[in-house]
């Protein structure tokens, strides 16, 4: 087993776990949390005859997460390791370690408050602070001091980006154990922001195609959604020909099984990878061969409307932290380069702009392929 920054945090963590009932972890990207944590608490005396869940933000990190510790313990997914997503799910009667997406740990947690049986609940990726991730940990908050008197249920949250004073804070000043990560040395380029009322798509194209021209290994594109990954998988196909080299991969959160593994796995022989990712692919993920992002600094989100009383899509700058977490994915493995297609983030005073609804955003099914006005 190769040695990750996050080993050297693991045996704290062991002993701030065996005294206390909660802690933060903070490990930036690379450090190996995801992969690392639940097996290095899988043995401790007081986890004996209970489980682990761990919270993934996401079903594509959730079932990568429960391969790659499944694939550490030299077994099949289902064993000590399982998952359960939305209509999907793989657990068996051994199962101890089982990786959870935010509306299965919500449902769960309704249904049994106290979470009976389970010894650690861990909360991976914390930083993206979603209303199903905030209210989980409400209601295990509130079900151990209701039902766990005798045996309290643990609480782990881990961070890469979020500060974790303001956690431990919330866990009535848990301790907090903070790891190096791993990253190799990464180049910063800054495009030209894109402008109110421009397609994206066609300077998208162009940067990647220079991007293979001028850079070696795999390219990773961060998207606003699935109606620019078409477009630009579309347009690229065009531009590169049947011959190419070069393999499209779309990646998000509605292909199947099949095609999300091929965008994750490492491209054949000879050959290099272009992956057209939305914000699924920032974090637990580490897409084999990537050294190139080209980052087009946007996100679609949800957002209430009051004035129709509906949630719909808006198209948005993403925040410092997202950016920090996509620029990451150049350096996991070996030295890359990042190109910024956005604004320059200030590390001193920084707030998120969003950008201003357009009407062709006013219902989820027709994202808007151009950046409205700020």
């Amino acid at each position: 087993m190769n040695s990750l920054p996050i080993d050297d945090v693991l045996p704290a963590l062991r002993e701030a776990l065996a005294t206390r009932h909660e802690a933060v972890l903070e490990a930036p990207p690379g450090a190996g949390k995801t992969t690392r944590v639940p097996l290095a608490l899988l043995n401790e005396a007081w986890l004996d005859g209970q489980t682990i869940l761990m919270l993934e933000p996401r079903r594509l990190a959730a079932r990568a997460a429960a391969e790659r510790l499944a694939s550490e313990l030299g077994e099949k997914v289902g064993e000590t390791v399982g998952y359960r997503i939305r209509l999907d799910s793989k657990v068996g009667p051994k199962t101890r370690i089982e990786v959870v997406t935010e509306g299965i740990l919500t449902r769960r947690l309704q249904d049994d408050p106290a979470l009976e049986g389970v010894g650690l609940l861990i909360f991976d990726e914390f930083h993206e602070r979603s209303l199903d991730a905030d209210l989980a940990l409400a209601l295990s908050l509130n079900g151990r001091e209701l039902f766990r008197e005798d045996q309290p249920l643990k609480i782990l949250l881990m961070s890469a980006t979020l500060e974790g004073e303001r956690l431990a804070g919330l866990l009535d000043d848990a301790p907090i154990l903070r790891s190096d990560g791993r990253m190799y040395p990464v180049a910063m380029r800054w495009g030209r922001p894109f402008q109110a009322g421009e397609f994206i798509e066609p300077r998208l194209v162009q940067t990647i195609l220079e991007a293979l021209n001028d850079e070696a290994g795999s390219v990773l594109v961060f998207l606003p959604g699935q109606a620019e990954i078409r477009r630009v998988h579309q347009q690229l196909a065009d531009a590169l020909g049947d011959s190419s080299q070069v393999l499209l991969c779309p990646l998000h959160g509605e292909l199947d099984l099949g095609a999300q593994r091929a965008a994750i796995e490492p491209a054949p022989a000879g050959k290099r990878k272009v992956v057209l990712a939305t914000n699924i692919a920032e974090t637990s993920l580490t897409i084999d061969g990537v050294r190139v992002v080209i980052d087009a600094g946007l996100a679609r989100v949800p957002r209430f409307d009051p004035g129709s009383g509906m949630t719909r899509l808006d198209t948005q700058r993403i925040s410092r932290a997202s950016a920090t977490q996509r620029a990451g994915r150049a350096g996991r493995l070996e030295p890359g380069c990042v190109i910024a297609c956005g604004p320059r983030i200030s590390t001193n005073s920084w707030r998120p702009m969003p950008v201003r609804k357009s009407s062709r955003l006013t219902l989820p099914a027709w994202p808007c392929n151009s950046v409205a006005g700020v």
